[in-house]
């Protein structure tokens, strides 16, 4: 019972990281899942409770939609994630971890200390974030590490990046359960842990939105980017000590 506490409190407290990060609650689930499932367990669940994460999203950050951006970015997305999806049964857990946390480290590093440099939102930036976004998503589970990073580039709005990341990341997530599904990821015996997660992903939206109509447009993009490096150097620190962060 202690556990199951200590589970359900730092899936809120990912939530709510995710939502003031604006780029959703898998990059700090996952490691926090990891000290309580296996490796796959923690795909398979995640997924379910990331839909749950992005629905709470989308309805407290509705009037921040925009298609344009979703569709350039969730199309490639989702077609990357299938691939991630279907080749984490083989790829590497800790080489793809490397690739994740210098990449990372070193475009939110250039973006944070560099605050002028934006990057324009059209076709070619956004098929590449996407993609990228969708593969690590299929890989690790978690993808808008990424993803944030290219909304962060582009210098979206707030509530624009959060509503935009999350309606993005809906059909990312709902590609990987059903490929998760089909290769035996979500257990029956964790199934009793999804009413829960989908409370605490709605209560965990609502007090990150609280929290974000105190934070600037510009602590906002400085707040996802740091959090960005941070991942980064989390993913740099598995790969080189073993931690188990991912």
């Amino acid at each position: 019972m202690k556990l199951l506490w200590l589970f359900c409190a730092l899936a809120l407290l990912a939530e709510f990281l995710g939502t003031i990060g604006g780029f959703g609650s898998s990059v700090f689930f996952v490691p926090f899942a990891g000290y309580f499932l296996d490796f796959h367990s923690v795909l398979g669940i995640t997924a379910v409770f990331h839909l749950a994460s992005n629905l709470s999203k989308i309805a407290l950050f509705r009037q921040g939609l925009d298609w344009g951006v979703i569709l350039r970015i969730g199309i490639p997305g989702v077609v990357f994630v299938l691939i991630g999806s279907l080749l984490s049964r083989w790829m590497p857990k800790a080489e793809a971890s490397l690739v994740l946390g210098c990449f990372l480290v070193l475009f939110s590093g250039i973006l944070l200390f560099f605050g002028e440099i934006t990057v324009r939102p059209n076709l070619h930036n956004s098929v590449i974030g996407g993609g990228l976004s969708g593969l690590f998503a299929g890989l690790l589970g978690t993808g808008g590490a990424i993803r944030g990073m290219t909304l962060a580039a582009f210098n979206l709005e707030k509530e624009v990046f959060i509503a935009t990341s999350a309606m993005i990341d809906m059909g990312i997530d709902f590609t990987r359960t059903v490929v998760y599904v089909a290769q035996g990821y979500v257990h029956w015996h964790d199934l009793y842990l999804v009413p829960i997660l989908v409370v605490l992903s709605f209560l965990g939206t609502w007090l990150g939105k609280l929290a974000l109509n105190h934070i600037s447009q510009t602590q906002f993009r400085n707040i996802v980017l740091f959090l960005i490096l941070s991942i980064g150097l989390l993913s740099l620190g598995q790969y080189i000590w073993g931690w188990s962060v991912l």
